[in-house]
């Protein structure tokens, strides 16, 4: 689509009228929709819904649909997000040693299946400098200590700040972000298997293999202060027999951690995701 378009992310709790009252606030302004989805959580009594319409025509200045929209939210105690489709939004992916989650993400953003900008690679380790020289991205080095770690988190924030950072990606990262850094910079999303809870911490598919497990899997899912408890974005399995050895458990969940991280990505940039409490709401 060429004609750009905004798109409002709203929950706010269920009652009678709501459909009703945000599309005549489009349909007022000469607003055309062009995508609506809505959900409706009984048990916690609230209302989701995702709505996108074409700006060509559209009475309002950018600036002045948030205030304006402000003014029907209030009374619905409405929380909502606004969105352009033309915006760029920018990225800053974060890794350790493992290479593959990020020249899935690379490789997509510059075959233009991602709509954005990747400014800046950052890592505790300084293995994956070369391809962020390959690609002429940005590379720093921020190596992560006990003693270090309040320092480097604040050094971290500085940079997203300088490169005007939207959101944080945590391609294969192996650290543990803190409470503190979370509260300063929440929208991150992040890969892991999905063993979780069982087979945390080092060489989880080895110990899968020794359990002789039968379905592998990847989960992504945005950051929070509680580890890897996130609100999950984005999941996929695949099976396994006796057949396949550690090696083939490791090259299958590398597969799966590109593919889910991708998908959760691609469907934060085109504003299709909705949280509430520890929950999300896809509207695909």
């Amino acid at each position: 689509m060429t004609s750009p378009t905004a798109t409002l992310l709203i929950s706010c709790p269920d009652q009678k009228g709501l459909v009703a009252k945000i599309a005549n606030f489009i349909y007022s302004n000469g607003g055309n929709i062009i995508h609506a989805d809505q959900h409706t959580d009984f048990s916690a009594g609230l209302f989701l819904t995702r709505i996108e319409w074409q700006l060509e025509g559209f009475n309002l200045p950018r600036e002045i649909i948030g205030p304006a929209f402000n003014a029907i939210a209030q009374p619905l105690q409405a929380h909502w997000k606004l969105h352009f489709s033309d915006a760029t939004p920018r990225i800053a992916i974060w890794v350790s040693k493992q290479d593959h989650c990020l020249f899935d993400l690379i490789w997509r953003q510059r075959s233009g299946e991602f709509h954005a900008d990747i400014p800046l690679i950052l890592s505790n380790h300084e293995d994956l400098r070369p391809i962020a020289n390959q690609f002429n991205i940005d590379y720093h080095y921020l190596p992560i200590t006990k003693d270090t770690k309040a320092t480097q988190e604040a050094k971290q924030l500085q940079l997203l700040q300088h490169y005007q950072i939207d959101l944080v990606v945590l391609a294969k990262y192996m650290q543990i972000l803190s409470s503190e850094f979370i509260a300063n910079f929440p929208t991150v999303i992040n890969i892991h298997h999905s063993f979780l809870p069982a087979f945390a911490g080092a060489n989880p598919y080895h110990r899968a293999y020794e359990r002789g497990v039968k379905i592998i899997g990847a989960t992504a899912h945005y950051a929070t202060a509680d580890l890897d408890e996130g609100p999950i974005i984005e999941q996929d399995v695949v099976r396994v027999s006796h057949r396949d050895s550690v090696d083939d458990l490791i090259r299958k969940g590398k597969d799966l951690e590109r593919v889910v991280l991708a998908r959760a990505v691609r469907l934060h940039l085109q504003n299709r995701v909705l949280v509430y409490g520890n929950r999300t709401v896809v509207f695909e």
